[in-house]
């Protein structure tokens, strides 16, 4: 019951809130015909009202008004009262005009309406004749059950039909109709060399009178996509063909069924074939830059850095926004100039636009993460992205700055080496496993020949030999096995994986969150690694997806896998509550790589 009490109490406030304050309106169609009439009004929510005040209305004639009516309204208790004040007025030549708007003092204050737009037709030209031979005609075209191409047609049209490989398009089919009607049937057919994308209208239509070739008709926009050509030369947009249901009355013979019923209502049935449409594409012109993106419309680039200032074993992101309006989904992804020895990972992109009649309009934000591997100073060229503008009707490159990147030495493995060596200084962070070739003077003395045909001598060819075949009677099945380099591998992923968890366990145990995410990412890419046969420089999670698809792993798997990496690689940048995510990561890589071990078919 206090519910209900508190429910009635909050909407009594509401409504009284929107009660207490006043507005003053205007309202009139948008679209008339030129010797119709119709109505203009004024309505304030007040009943304390005076000098109201109408503007200089020109355009049309004032056949009446203003009259003046009240509205009474009771919502849960609470009472609302407006006054209304109307004029009748008749449009008396085609054109655009626009109606300022009144003035009133309403509770003694003053108040301004907003202006009224109002377009005017000319009459229809099918209108002309006679009323008595317009009134059979209709009859008679009901009676026999047809719909005339002039009474019921769609149009299509393109906003432009020359343009350039991968330049927006909007395709719109129109509705133009006389008639009543009341449904429609029919879909788009694949455009064949266009990338197409469809408009999101309002499931409900918005009917609006236009003037076309003479005749006025009700108008709506039923569908649109937005194309972007994939190829060159003249593509065609075939007919489409729509099955329209229009209800028309029908006179009656009987009198009184005329009278009392207002007659019968029958549905005919109406194909509407929209006009074939051909497109001339041209192609892009010459000296297309080496990097070009395949990008086309207008756009802007910038980007932005995680630190410049790092450890061995952190990671470093790179963000790219590009953005603007053209082919958005379209364009190949920059590349970034990071050093041979960084661990790279793959970019993560946020498509982050909207459709429209021009395009694909927004950003495209690129995350780029790599984990450098050796301490030292490095640097990030500028990104490039190239494009073609539409405006200037030539290829533009935008880069963004260059970026110096501070590595000093962290925690890890110091084993780790760099493929180009130029001095001493360079080899001191090897490690120990390798020495300088020894230079200077070299003494060589000839061995003694005692040994041969001794005792010794012998035993040092019989025991090898003993030996190896022992060895291979015993492990002949292993050494058959082990010829397989590639089963030996996947036999022993899910062991090696198993390691590394439990390694990432500890981790986990003692917060280590960066040696924790990097414990699982090779977990999950060496597991992958192992068992797919591939090296872990070859993969991407593109061809993941591809040999796991040809391996029989169901989709939901995959995706499971491949979520579990994205979440792993950018959980560590993320803010928010550490330990959560780590044991989420944990437990969600444990789960994934236990369903692949049972689900690889090899």
């Amino acid at each position: 019951m206090r519910k209900v009490i508190l429910f009635f109490i909050l909407i009594s406030t509401v409504i009284g809130a929107w009660a207490d304050g006043i507005t003053f309106t205007a309202n009139a169609p948008e679209v008339v015909v030129s010797g119709d009439q119709f109505r203009l009004s004024y309505t304030i929510n007040s009943q304390k009202v005076r000098d109201f005040r109408a503007p200089n209305i020109q355009g049309f004639e004032v056949l009446m008004g203003p009259s003046r009516s009240t509205q009474y309204q009771n919502y849960y208790g609470v009472e609302t009262n407006s006054i209304t004040f109307t004029y009748i007025l008749m449009a008396e030549k085609e054109g655009t005009y626009k109606i300022p708007g009144a003035t009133i003092v309403a509770d003694g204050n003053n108040y301004t309406s907003n202006s009224v737009e109002i377009k005017v037709l000319p009459p229809d030209q099918s209108a002309g004749a006679s009323s008595g031979n317009s009134r059979n005609s209709s009859r008679n075209q009901a009676n026999s059950g047809k719909i005339t191409d002039k009474e019921l047609f769609m149009m299509a049209t393109a906003s432009k039909t020359n343009v350039y490989e991968q330049e927006a398009i909007l395709l719109t089919y129109k509705i133009y109709t006389q008639v009543n009607l009341t449904e429609l049937r029919g879909d788009i057919p694949d455009l064949k060399g266009f990338h197409t994308q469809e408009v999101e209208l309002p499931n409900q239509k918005t009917w609006t009178l236009e003037h076309f070739n003479g005749r006025n008709y009700n108008t709506t926009i039923w569908r649109q996509l937005v194309l972007f050509p994939q190829q060159t030369g003249k593509i065609e947009i075939p007919s489409v063909t729509f099955e329209g249901t229009v209800s028309q009355m029908v006179a009656s013979a009987d009198p009184f069924d005329a009278f009392f019923n207002g007659g019968n209502y029958v549905n005919i049935k109406k194909n509407l074939v929209t006009p074939k449409l051909t497109i001339n594409v041209k192609e892009l012109p010459a000296g297309k830059p080496a990097n070009f993106s395949g990008g086309v419309g207008e756009f802007t680039l910038s980007s932005s850095i995680s630190t410049q200032e790092l450890k061995t074993n952190d990671a470093v992101t790179i963000k790219l926004v590009i953005s603007g309006t053209g082919n958005m989904k379209l364009i190949n992804t920059p590349e970034v100039g990071f050093p041979q020895d960084y661990e790279i990972y793959d970019p993560k992109v946020d498509n982050k636009f909207n459709l429209t009649r021009s395009g694909l309009a927004g950003s495209k934000v690129i995350e780029y993460l790599a984990i450098p591997r050796h301490a030292g100073t490095y640097t990030i060229p500028p990104i490039e992205f190239s494009y073609f503008d539409l405006k200037s009707q030539s290829y533009k490159t935008l880069k963004t700055d260059a970026y110096t990147l501070n590595v000093a030495k962290g925690e890890g493995n110091s084993d780790q080496v760099v493929a180009n060596f130029t001095s001493k200084e360079d080899l001191k962070v090897l490690g120990q496993d390798i020495r300088y070739i020894k230079t200077g003077d070299t003494r060589l003395t000839q061995k003694d020949d005692y040994l041969f045909g001794s005792t010794s001598y012998w035993l040092w060819y019989i025991i090898p030999l003993v030996l190896f075949i022992a060895f291979m009677v015993i492990y002949r099945k292993q050494a058959m096995e082990n010829a397989n380099v590639a089963k030996v591998r996947t036999k022993k992923a899910n062991k090696v994986a198993a390691k590394r968890m439990k390694n990432a366990g500890k981790l986990l145990a003692e917060k280590k969150s960066e040696a924790f995410y990097d414990e699982v990412l090779k977990a999950l890419w060496g597991y992958i690694s192992d068992k797919l046969s591939m090296p872990v420089s070859q993969l991407s999670k593109d061809n993941i997806e591809e040999e796991l698809q040809k391996h029989q792993v169901a989709d939901e798997l995959i995706k499971a896998f491949i979520d579990t990496l994205n979440d792993c690689e950018f959980a560590r940048y993320a803010p928010g509550n550490q330990d959560e995510k780590m044991d989420k990561i944990y437990s969600s890589a444990i789960d994934v790589i236990s369903k692949m071990e049972n689900s690889i078919k090899r």
